[in-house]
């Protein structure tokens, strides 16, 4: 406990600031999706053919998923908060025209009548009898946005919008739980704090306060928070990292430190980033050195002059327990040991990432190659869990072990593959949810040993010394072991769009050092 206090203290200022973003994006959303679903409530209310439509549109913006519909933002609206608000406000656009809807045509049809014979015309009956009336049905309608957006604002993150979903993906990513409870706690807190707000607002007696004084009260607010929201980013450079590459010693804090590398950032998922930087939003990207995606979006990796990336050679790491249990599979794994050098992998990536074939056929399209594929046999002797992280190259070797283990064992697979970052991924291995995955030596070092600097930057001078140290701690802590490594090493990278590379004549990282060393003092 002392340790998460610590935790915020510490990032104190970065906490204030990406607290303010989160609320900033949800009041704005929310405020759009009143000013737009307020009014279409009203319309299919006084139409009910128009019903089905609109409520069914509106239902079908909630079934996309929230990283899909930020992604085909990036091309019209780029990274940032502008794509972000407009996918929140989609999401809040359904509890608020449902529940206007509802409100409205549940106002007894005795009271409009009454209405109506004193002389009021239809629009002093909206606003004097029916709006009234239904108010606390309609701001139950706002209080679900509200909530949903709260949570759904997290996503914000994954395209440079900031929020609390930075501190939440950073601590999945660098299995950092105080990071992770930093964003979730005041997530949550917001949520509850701003569903007590609108019950309070829900039992106002809306037939005694002007309506409009109301709307024009909650309009200034949320005019207050858009201004707070962060401002487009300008300037000749600017780079995207992911929230895991922002916090990591051989990342971008290796970067400030052994380059001094001073270049303006935002933090984004690797899922958009590559459009991002294809579509000409970013500048620099981080990314890992066998990404299909460099060949697919012509980048160019810059070289890493002064070594601050350690090599990430990619093993698979398994329970002690599942070998005890099923002793073939250690043979029937290290099959692949040394088969996948960086370019096969690049290339395997690449058909996947770009060419768009199924990573299941290029898996087995790989072994047949190899000579190591054979038809699966019955599969009755046991399960086999195999998790993956969530990105392509994982999802190309889970394929290969699973046809192995199939092949060459009368053992069956369950694959769960997508888990996340390295933290879900190695706590469901530890906790017993899964048997294997696919793991990489420099990760297992930083992230999940963090070992003294002094150790780290002797064990780094060499990919044998990083994997027996590795493999030793991790058998020796937590009772796993690291068999034999695949052979790739996809070791982190920064990146850059090829024309832009050749234009500006950055070659490496301490080309891109200089450059922008150099335009900073203009």
């Amino acid at each position: 406990m002392n340790a998460f206090f610590e935790f915020l203290q510490s990032q104190s200022d970065k906490l204030i600031q990406q607290t303010l973003t989160h609320i900033s994006l949800t009041m704005v959303s929310v405020m759009i999706a009143i000013v737009i679903g307020v009014p279409l409530g009203i319309l299919v209310a006084r139409r009910p053919k128009l019903a089905g439509a609109v409520l069914g549109s509106a239902g079908v913006m909630q079934t996309i998923p929230s990283i899909a519909l930020l992604g085909f933002m990036i091309p019209l609206l780029g990274i940032g908060p502008q794509p972000a608000i407009v996918a929140l406000f989609l999401y809040a656009l359904l509890p608020i025209i449902r529940n206007t809807y509802t409100g409205i045509t549940g106002v007894d049809a005795t009271v409009i009548e009454a209405a109506r014979g004193l002389g009021m015309s239809s629009s002093q009956i909206l606003f004097k009898v029916e709006l009234p009336l239904s108010m606390p049905v309609l701001i139950a309608g706002i209080r679900t946005a509200t909530v949903i957006n709260v949570g759904v604002a997290t996503l914000a993150a994954y395209i440079a919008a900031g929020g609390l979903g930075e501190f939440i993906f950073g601590g999945i990513a660098l299995n950092n739980t105080n990071m992770i409870l930093a964003g979730a706690i005041p997530a949550a807190l917001l949520a509850l704090l701003f569903d007590f707000l609108l019950s309070r607002l829900q039992k106002f007696n809306w037939r005694k306060y002007k309506l409009k004084a109301g709307i024009i009260g909650i309009a200034a607010i949320s005019l207050l928070f858009f201004s707070m929201l962060p401002s487009a980013t300008k300037g000749k450079l600017l780079a995207g990292f992911t929230p895991e590459f922002m916090g990591r010693t051989d990342g971008y804090l290796g970067l400030k430190e052994h380059y001094h590398l001073n270049i303006r950032t935002v933090v984004i998922n690797d899922a958009v980033m590559y459009q991002a930087m294809y579509e000409g939003k970013l500048d620099v990207v981080s990314g890992y050195s066998t990404d299909g995606r460099i060949r697919s979006y012509n980048l160019v990796t810059l070289e890493d002059d002064r070594h601050i990336f350690p090599p990430y050679f990619a093993a698979p790491v398994i329970r002690t327990s599942a070998l005890e249990k099923y002793p073939e599979l250690e043979a029937t794994l290290n099959l692949l040991a040394g088969r996948i050098n960086d370019s096969i992998m690049t290339m395997l990536n690449y058909r996947v990432d770009f060419l768009k074939k199924a990573p299941a056929t290029v898996a087995r399209e790989f072994l047949e190659t190899q000579g190591l594929y054979q038809p699966p046999r019955s599969g009755s002797k046991g399960m086999v869990r195999i998790g993956s992280k969530i990105f392509t190259e994982q999802y190309i070797l889970v394929e290969m072990y699973k046809m192995l283990i199939k092949g060459y064992t009368d053992l069956d697979v369950s694959s769960k593959t997508g888990l996340g970052g390295t933290k879900i991924c190695f706590d469901a291995l530890v906790n017993d949810q899964i048997d294997l995955y696919p793991e990489y030596t420099g990760t297992g070092l930083l992230v999940i040993l963090q070992p003294p600097a002094i150790l780290v930057s002797e064990l780094t001078k060499s990919k044998d010394s990083v994997y027996n140290y590795v493999r030793e701690q991790f058998l020796r802590q937590y009772d796993l072991r690291w068999l034999q490594p695949i052979g790739f090493n996809n070791a982190y990278a920064l990146m850059m769009r090829k024309g832009t590379a050749e234009e500006l004549q950055i070659n490496s990282i301490s080309d891109l050092t200089a450059y922008l060393e150099k335009n900073n003092k203009r």
